[in-house]
């Protein structure tokens, strides 16, 4: 009897088998099939941007940027003494990296030449810090690339705008293209047929608000997977009010085309929808924004701020992918301009605030 009591205690405190302890409850077994196949953040962003597009820009968002004399920055026959001190900077790290030859920004990786073009700003008393932002999550440390390996057709689109008789002229911004120019062509194999060149000097197609847009429309249309991409922005550059929620602070910002008076500004949402989304897989795409309040420009989800404090890529927290999906590329053009075009009153004094708070002339 004593026992048989024993046994039955026993078998009171058996333990479950241990297939109904693995076994998950039906909901639980539902929200991981989910998860397993629901698309990651960054297959959502290839989903929406096909093509690798990086963006190099002067300084922050709230930053300004200077029209300097570029001559101490000892480039290879600049044209002309005048010009950004983005651009020169870069320049300037490019071509002491590879000698001027015919090679892809030589063997520094990107972080060292964010960090060079820091210094050397630094060096001649400039406050702006550069910024790298991307489609994709870049290892900073690995070497910078710009040209597809191999490559197919090299395009650029190469904007100046000196706003010539207006108030706030510049003084460098056709020269920084024909720098740039003369090094994509030098150092980079580009053949001056597949470039597009806006300047307002009289000798090119003006950088009207329409025919930045269409040069934007056109090489996105055009370029091929394969194919490598310069965009090159030497301007004004702005902010404006918000008008769809997806800006943190309250603003897009903006580029600021010769005939802004009449036509309004280009806003960071239309360079994304004609200009970013458009372009296909297989392209790569570097933009070189050389403009007051560049930092996120093309509104990219991926940033890296070279002020010695930050070591890698980092999510862009107010990237808006909601804002991105909704958006339908090349779509309406005619309706945003229009749109642009009749929030225009008063450029004149917009002008003048952004020549107040930004266009340091040296």
């Amino acid at each position: 009897q004593a026992a048989g009591k024993k046994q039955a205690r026993t078998s009171l405190h058996t333990p479950p088998s241990s297939s109904k302890q693995l076994t998950p409850p039906p909901q639980r077994k539902t929200q991981e099939i989910i998860a397993s196949t629901m698309p990651s953040y960054q297959d959502r962003i290839d989903a929406e941007i096909s093509a690798e597009v990086r963006m190099i820009s002067g300084c922050h968002d709230t930053q300004t940027s200077a029209d300097a004399n570029i001559t101490s920055f000892e480039l290879p026959n600049p044209a002309g003494r005048a010009g950004g001190a983005c651009t020169a900077a870069l320049l300037q790290v490019l071509y002491n990296d590879n000698g001027g030859q015919p090679q892809d920004c030589g063997n520094q990786s990107w972080v060292e030449v964010l960090r060079a073009m820091r210094r050397n700003l630094a060096g001649k008393g400039y406050s702006q810090v550069p910024q790298l932002s991307s489609s994709r999550m870049i290892d900073v440390n690995e070497r910078m690339a710009i040209v597809n390996q191999p490559s197919g057709t090299k395009r650029a689109v190469l904007i100046g705008i000196n706003y010539v008789g207006q108030n706030g002229e510049l003084s460098g911004c056709h020269n920084d293209v024909l720098n740039i120019s003369k090094y994509l062509q030098r150092c980079l194999g580009f053949q001056e047929t597949n470039m597009t060149v806006l300047m307002d000097d009289e000798m090119h197609e003006q950088p009207t608000y329409r025919n930045i847009m269409r040069a934007f429309e056109s090489i996105a249309r055009d370029s091929q997977p394969g194919d490598t991409v310069w965009i090159h922005y030497s301007g004004h550059g702005g902010r404006v009010e918000d008008q769809d929620g997806d800006e943190d602070d309250g603003y897009d910002e903006t580029l600021i085309p010769v005939d802004f008076q009449s036509k309004g500004q280009i806003r960071d949402d239309d360079l994304l929808k004609y200009l970013v989304k458009p372009m296909r897989e297989g392209v790569l795409m570097t933009c070189l924004m050389d403009c007051c309040h560049s930092g996120t420009v093309l509104d990219l989800p991926y940033n890296f701020i070279a002020d010695g404090e930050h070591v890698q890529m980092e999510r862009n927290n107010n990237f808006d992918l909601s804002n991105l999906i909704g958006m339908i590329g090349g779509a309406s053009m005619a309706a945003d301009a229009a749109m642009m075009a009749a929030s225009a009153a008063g450029a004149t004094a917009v002008l003048d605030d952004i020549v107040d708070e930004c266009c340091v002339i040296l």
